[in-house]
């Protein structure tokens, strides 16, 4: 079984496109949530993880945090046990 990625993102953004690219390359399934099309969608996201920025990304509901998080996940080798589950 893999696990469900959301990941809370823009278009325009630099750290989304860098999670986005790690994410991929782990060849997550990946949903992107773009919150610059609907103002509720950031709302949501900011309700679910308590932040304003993006990218937030949660494994399976469990929220990691944002770009600079998810790839300290990665180096600590706590992101593919993660994907995997």
């Amino acid at each position: 079984m893999t696990a469900k990625v959301v990941m809370y993102a823009t278009a325009w953004c630099p750290y989304c496109a860098r999670a986005r690219e790690l994410l991929e390359r782990k060849r997550a399934d990946l949903e992107i949530i773009d919150v610059d099309r609907d103002p509720s969608l950031r709302q949501q996201m900011m309700t679910r993880s308590g932040r304003h920025t993006v990218p937030q990304i949660f494994i399976d509901g469990v929220h990691v945090g944002g770009c600079d998080d998810l790839h300290a996940l990665d180096a600590k080798g706590g992101l593919d046990p993660l994907l995997a589950s």
